[in-house]
């Protein structure tokens, strides 16, 4: 599968890890504060927040924290000094990176971000250098895990139920099964799959790559990946995106 999925599993997976911790109560809450200041507080009429709500139940956060969280931002004051930048850079191999920050200071969060990325071997670049290479899109990973309450997909019968709702492509490879949309489309095709009753893992509007950059060698593979992790633990990083493709052989090495 593509860069994006093989990190959209790993950062579904690590979120659940980040929600025990109470690190990403944090993230979801301030995306909840700035949705609701920007386009008030009813999801039916205010699309980012209805996905706010939504990536705040898939992490267990609790009505009351979600409601209040939407009540600061209403408020205006409390989250009034987010400022939302997104910076681009290229990771080891010359891997396209985009990065979501909120910030209440802009100085230091680039200057933390440059770090992290020169640390790595890469660097931080212009605006505009790599935004091309990324689309929306709506992204929706259906819950294969039967541990944890997931199915066993029949790929033919999935692909029409998909489809049939307005999904733009699928891709059904083992246990990853990935669903793009329109932005727009992702609240549809997801109730339409979920009454289908296929379990969804996660359901978000992302960025895309609409080419990748494959890498081969394991050493620089694991320092692509350590950066990655690295920018989504910073406080100030919403998201992180990259156009990687690393096969599965290499990254079971990885683990």
């Amino acid at each position: 599968m593509s860069g994006h999925s093989k990190w959209a599993n790993i950062k579904h997976k690590k979120a659940k890890v980040d929600a025990q911790k109470g690190k990403m109560f944090t993230k979801v809450g301030r995306e909840l504060i700035v949705a609701a200041r920007q386009g008030g507080g009813d999801p039916n009429n205010n699309f980012r927040l209805k996905i706010a709500i939504q990536k705040a139940k898939e992490v267990n956060m609790p009505n009351d924290n979600i409601q209040r969280a939407i009540q600061r931002g209403l408020g205006g004051t409390e989250g009034a000094n987010y400022e939302e930048i997104v910076y681009e850079g290229y990771g080891p191999g010359g891997v396209a990176i985009m990065i979501e920050a909120m910030t209440d200071n802009r100085n230091r969060t680039a200057g933390e971000v440059r770090h992290l990325f020169s640390k790595s071997g890469g660097n931080l670049g212009e605006s505009g250098c790599v935004s091309w290479i990324f689309e929306s899109k709506g992204v929706i990973l259906v819950n294969t895990d039967l541990e944890a309450g997931g199915i066993t997909v029949d790929e033919e019968e999935f692909m029409l139920t998909a489809l049939e709702a307005g999904a733009l492509d699928v891709s059904v490879d083992g246990e990853e099964v990935e669903v793009l949309t329109a932005p727009d489309e992702l609240s549809a095709v997801r109730q339409a799959i979920e009454d289908a009753g296929y379990p969804i893992a996660s359901a978000e509007v992302t960025l895309v790559p609409q080419n990748t950059t494959e890498i081969t060698d394991k050493d620089m593979a694991i320092k692509l990946l350590k950066l990655m992790d690295a920018l989504e633990e910073h406080d100030d990083v919403q998201n992180a995106y990259a156009n990687f493709d690393i096969d599965d052989e290499l990254m079971d090495q990885i683990g």
